[in-house]
This record gives C-alpha cells, sequence and structure tokens, in this order.
C-alpha cells in the first residue's frame, strides 16, 4: 500500500482521535468520548506500520505527534498520586471489599467464631486459655495489663518512645497480615490456618484479662486502634483467600492465568488492609498508651468501629455515576 493510499484510508480516524483529544484537553469531552482509548491504540498501529514500511517522514510525525498527545491524556492520572489514592479510599476499596462480601463474611467467621470460644472460654475452664498462651504469654499479660500506670511504665521502659512502639506495632502487625495473604496461595489453607490462630490467640489474651488481670487497662489500650487492626486482619484474609481461589477454581483459564486474574482482584484489597494496619499502628503508637481517661478511650473505639461500618457499607455507592 502506497503512502498516499495509506494515508487516505486512515486520515479519517486521525482527525475524529484529534479532535477528541483536542476536547478533552480544553475540559469539554464530547458524545463518543468513550471510543477515545480504542482510536489510541489504532493510531500506535497505524504509527509502528508507517514506521516499518519507511512511510514519508512527515506522515510519521503527524502520527507520532497524535500518538504522544493521546499517550499523555490517558496515562496522566499515573502521575496523579494523590488523586488515584484519594479515588481508591472514597470508592475502590470500599468497592472491592462488597464485591467480595461471601470472602468478608467467610474470614470474619474464622476470626471471630474462636475468638469468642476462647474469651468466653474462661468462665468455664481456663486451662484452654492456659494451652494457647503458655506460662510466658500469660505472664507478660499480667506485667502489661495489671493496671493502667502499670501498663505505661511497661511500654516506656520496653520501647522508650511513641515512635519506637509506632515501629514496633507497624512490623508485627504487618507480619501478622502478611502471612495470611501469603498462606492464600498454598490453596487458600495458610490463609485460614493464620486467621483462626490469631482468632484463639487473641481471645486467649482477652479472656485472661478479665480472668486474672486488669480488664480495664486491656480494654482501655486495644479500643482505640482495635477496629483499625482486627478488621484490616480480615481484610488480608480475604485478599488470601481470592488469591487461592485461583488455585483451586481456575476454571477455564490456565492456572497460572487464573492465578495471575485472582491477584488483581487481591490487589486492591492488601493496598487497604495494609492503610488499615498502618493507621491501627499510629493510633496504637500514639494514642492507646496515653493516659487518657478510658471513657474518652472507650468513646473513640466505638467510634471506630461505627465508622467502619458506615464506609464499608455506604461509600463509594454510585462512583461511577458521579
Amino acid at each position: 500500500m502506497s503512502p498516499g493510499s495509506f494515508e487516505e484510508r486512515r486520515a479519517a480516524d486521525w482527525v475524529e482521535l484529534d479532535r477528541q483529544i483536542t476536547a478533552v484537553e480544553k475540559g469539554k469531552p464530547e458524545a463518543g468520548v468513550d471510543e477515545l482509548p480504542r482510536r489510541f491504540r489504532e493510531a500506535c498501529a497505524d504509527l509502528a506500520l508507517a514506521r516499518h514500511r519507511m512511510y514519508p517522514a512527515q506522515l510519521i510525525e503527524r502520527l507520532n505527534t497524535l500518538v504522544i498527545r493521546g499517550y499523555k491524556l490517558l496515562y496522566r492520572s499515573r502521575k496523579r498520586g494523590w488523586e488515584a489514592a484519594l479515588r481508591f479510599a472514597v470508592s475502590g476499596f470500599p468497592q472491592a471489599v462488597r464485591a467480595e462480601w461471601r470472602l468478608f463474611w467467610l474470614c470474619n467467621a474464622l476470626f471471630w467464631v474462636p475468638f469468642f470460644v476462647m474469651m468466653f472460654s474462661a468462665k468455664w475452664d481456663i486451662d484452654w486459655i492456659r494451652a494457647a498462651l503458655g506460662a510466658e504469654g500469660m505472664a507478660s499479660m499480667e506485667q502489661m495489663y495489671g493496671g493502667q500506670e502499670q501498663q505505661i511504665s511497661h511500654l516506656r521502659s520496653e520501647y522508650g518512645s511513641n515512635f519506637m512502639m509506632f515501629a514496633f506495632y507497624i512490623q508485627n502487625n504487618v507480619g501478622i497480615d502478611f502471612q495470611i495473604f501469603a498462606g492464600g496461595i498454598v490453596a487458600c489453607l495458610g490463609t485460614i490456618f493464620f486467621l483462626i490462630y490469631n482468632g484463639i490467640h487473641i481471645g486467649a489474651a482477652a479472656g485472661y484479662v478479665d480472668y486474672a488481670c486488669n480488664p480495664e487497662s486491656f480494654w482501655s489500650f486495644v479500643a482505640g486502634h482495635s477496629s483499625y487492626e482486627l478488621l484490616g486482619m480480615v481484610v488480608a484474609g480475604m485478599a488470601g483467600m481470592r488469591l487461592g481461589m485461583g488455585v483451586l477454581k481456575p476454571g477455564r483459564l490456565p492456572r497460572g492465568r487464573a492465578m495471575a486474574e485472582a491477584a488483581k482482584r487481591a490487589l486492591p484489597l492488601i493496598y487497604g488492609a495494609g492503610v488499615m494496619t498502618a493507621m491501627a499502628a499510629v493510633v496504637e503508637g500514639f494514642w492507646s498508651a496515653e493516659p487518657i481517661d478510658v471513657q474518652v478511650k472507650y468513646a473513640v473505639g466505638i467510634a471506630g468501629w461505627v465508622l467502619h461500618v458506615a464506609y464499608f457499607l455506604f461509600v463509594g455507592r454510585g462512583a461511577r455515576a458521579a
């Protein structure tokens, strides 16, 4: 095909692409703007073909300029990190959680059922909690949660500053979430194990505090960050389960491709879980151990749970239309 025939055949599409790009650049997109990505890909193919066939430089330059303008327009969102983060927070993350509602309730059950069973077992048979915590774990709970002043003194002597507490908690919590998420690759078994294990261990700690320590010291400490940390753990479990489903149920896709598709669906969940875990570490390091009235701490903790429920239920609905 001669350069003239090629240009004559494709020129109308180039003109239309140029018109759509110009309209969007001016902030006045017109009808049919959803066709812009397709026209951009076609222009890229035309440019590659023109270069391969060594068409005149003027034609290649025209296509190259058009492709550069289209690329800047379509991929400029990658440079707007704050805009993308805000969009993720107000729509992408809660929508991803609601889209996986079955996994949400499953992971909640895997964590909360062992938690409450172990916590309430202290009233009937403390041996279960002793077996879960061990002598060292029980001694640690007594040392930290014997009372408010004892708790603050223990934390200050062990970590030295609020920032060091924050650093420790974010390392510890991220490590737990990563175990829960990465365990999903073993056909979901690792995720299931770590959710149940953490439910047993945390529930045993709560039960032992009510049995042998100062409950107010414990509950006032964990109230502020509990919603971020525990729900973040559940969301990390959802991401791990979604990853594992790519192994268990690849459908008609090759297993490797199915895992890649599952990872795409799990990605917003693990991003959100990471943010929640980081927020939990901030609260835990800079708020939870401060000598603040316990009623204030309880109020902040309740507000955190209410806001999380409202966030996952309502935020991001209708975002596509908006």
